[in-house]
């Protein structure tokens, strides 16, 4: 019997193949067992247009069946089988393959589909193999055929007997190496788990022998027997009726695809058929991952071509500001290259990404509007991301995410929108006032934010690392921009602000020479009210911004421009004032101790503690 050799490129796509162009060497089951669902499928076209063939779905299956003791694993199924012609060309070259020529000639009628490419996934099976026999008999024909390779060697074809119509393929299993355990593919514990990732939804019954213990008729004793059991669902949820669906059906594939140990605080079951056809489920957990906000964690969602799992995690599906959403997509119209695995990033998908951004985005608009509480439960979680959705990308995505982002209110008592906060704002109020700082707490007694208070406007508090720096790429909500209660310039008119006279000036001069390279600038305060001292800042880095710059790992050397501010009604003012005109070495003792005073206040340290109790310790004698 002659050996053919494999045309160049097969050759060295089969090399390729077998040095393990699959990232994990489980995948040959899946290729296998998709390319049998695809000769199955073949029959059913048929039926379509022939009369005389009657297609029973249930006489069509897939067997497994491991044998340890000589090394072999056998694929059966009951397909459509192929011709000497078929063989050799859809096995004896990489670069045309059956199924994909079938495809071309044939529409996707029924729900029933051609996947993938029967000449590319089935060499895979010689990451696992060192001989692979195919045993065919084709629909309609009296005579068989075997092919077998030893791989790149070559392959053979002959003539053999066969009963039933359909395709056998039996891989010879490696003999396990230092770094590879062949075994495992032997072990139908691990079969079938192999099926169960991949393969659970293909939509005819994958079959392997079990054994179970069943009484004997009459007797209290017990045999061993082996069955043939189903492996596969073979019905995905996503592709059943919603109305047939309750939330427990959601709740319980939740917790099967272990998506997370919580309970999911909504589901999106999205079935498209327009410019792209796709399935999805999709869930909003109501607590993050342990990994979540760390650099371990991967975004992504499962991703399937015609129920066959393609990626665990395709990132390119979700936004960065999504990234907590766990689930699926199932489609029909996606593009594959050479190995399932590897998805081509194509226009299909980029349409699928961008229709479930606006999915996920509308469902968390409905959750907001319809029930604020379990909204306000899922932001607990999730709304740093959303937020860091505002500031990451220059920006790009801020429109899509500044809806959804909350923020607790001085006034309200509680967590309130951006449009909640512009739709309360009196008439006279021209800005949207915040406040930055460790807790809500401790932003009540902030002195900076006496007058805005007291003019009855609201504050923001900003309470998390990303708050500030979101807010300022964001510039403005609704034409209203916004101002921390630290700005130099709040914006309100002051009628009765008493004029800073000619002396005080010159003592404000005096404490910016004793506070040289401190402050920018000392100066009369008209936004405090029962404090004695504060600092407001000038220019886009404010005083929080400054604290989380400074404590990253690459030590950013970034300061706000303080600026000094002295309530000139308080009585600490007055005695300032009396030590600049009779005691100038006291004077430079309350200069410093009021910009002490300023930094305690901000939570900033103090620069010298040593000289600072020594100051303090010199107003007690």
């Amino acid at each position: 019997m002659e050996t053919k050799q494999f045309k160049a490129e097969s050759k060295r796509l089969l090399e390729m193949m077998i040095h393990s162009i699959y990232t994990h060497k489980e995948i040959f089951l899946r290729e296998l067992i998709s390319n049998a669902s695809d000769a199955m499928d073949k029959i059913y076209y048929k039926a379509l247009t022939d009369e005389t063939i009657t297609f029973d779905k249930d006489a069509y299956k897939i067997t497994i069946q491991p044998n340890p003791k000589t090394r072999q694993l056998i694929l059966r199924d009951t397909g459509i089988g192929m011709t000497k012609e078929e063989l050799e060309e859809n096995l004896g070259t990489i670069a045309k393959s059956g199924s994909l020529a079938f495809k071309a000639e044939n529409e996707s009628q029924d729900g029933h589909d051609i996947i993938g490419q029967f000449g590319v996934g089935f060499y895979s099976a010689f990451m696992v193999a060192d001989t692979v026999t195919v045993v065919t008999k084709p629909f309609g024909s009296d005579v068989a055929y075997k092919w077998e390779s030893h791989g790149v060697d070559g392959h053979t074809i002959e003539e053999v007997e066969k009963e039933t119509v359909g395709t056998d393929i039996t891989l010879h299993i490696k003999a396990n190496e230092d770094e590879e355990n062949y075994d495992e593919y032997l072990e139908p514990h691990r079969l079938r788990s192999i099926v169960k990732k991949y393969s659970d939804f293909i939509r005819y019954p994958i079959e392997m022998e079990e054994t179970e213990q069943r009484p004997v008729d009459g007797s209290d004793e017990t045999e061993t027997v082996t069955v043939m059991k189903t492996v596969n669902s073979m019905v995905p949820i996503w592709r059943k009726n919603k109305r047939e669906l309750t939330d427990e059906d959601y709740r319980n594939f939740y917790q099967e695809k272990r998506y997370g140990f919580d309970a999911p605080i909504k589901h999106i079951h999205i079935s498209a058929d327009g410019a792209v056809r796709y399935q999805s489920i999709l869930f909003i957990p109501e607590q993050p991952s342990f990994d979540y906000y760390s650099k371990e964690f991967e975004k992504g969602l499962e991703l399937y071509a015609n129920g066959v799992l393609i990626m665990e995690k395709c990132s390119d599906l979700l936004p960065d500001h999504f990234s907590f959403v766990k689930g699926m997509v199932d489609s029909e119209d996606l593009s594959l290259n050479i190995s399932r695995e590897m998805l081509q990033h194509d226009r299909q998908l980029k349409l699928i990404a961008k229709n479930i951004q606006s999915k996920i985005k509308t469902q968390l608009e409905a959750l907001l509007r319809d029930d604020r509480e379990k909204y306000e439960t899922f932001y607990q979680a999730f709304g740093r991301q959303l937020k860091f959705g505002i500031y990451n990308d220059y920006g790009m995505q801020k429109d899509t995410v500044k809806d959804l982002v909350l923020f607790h209110s001085a006034k309200e008592k509680k967590l309130v929108t951006l449009a909640e906060y512009v739709a309360a704002m009196p008439e006279d109020q021209k800005y949207i006032y915040y406040a930055s700082g460790e807790s809500t707490d401790r932003l009540d007694k902030l002195p900076q934010s006496e007058l805005v208070k007291d003019k009855g406007f609201d504050i923001l508090y900003f309470t998390e690392e990303i708050d500030e720096f979101a807010i300022q790429m964001l510039l403005n909500y609704d034409g209203k921009e916004f101002k921390s209660v630290t700005s130099s310039d709040l914006g309100i008119e002051q009628t009765d602000q008493a004029e800073t006279t000619e002396t005080q000036v010159e003592m404000f001069n005096a404490m910016q020479d004793v506070l040289a390279g401190q402050v920018k600038e000392v100066k009369a305060s008209t936004r405090l009210k029962s404090h004695p001292v504060c600092f407001a800042t000038d220019g886009a880095v404010s005083i929080e911004m400054e604290k989380i710059l400074k404590s990253m790992p690459n030590n950013q050397d970034v300061a706000a421009v303080k600026i000094l501010e002295l309530n000139t009604s308080h009585d600490v003012f007055q005695a300032i004032e009396t030590a600049y005109a009779e005691d100038r070495p006291k004077f430079e003792l309350y200069t410093k101790l009021m910009y002490q005073q300023a930094l305690l206040i901000e939570g900033l340290p103090i620069e010298d503690p040593v000289a600072f109790a020594n100051e303090v310790c010199a107003l007690m004698v």
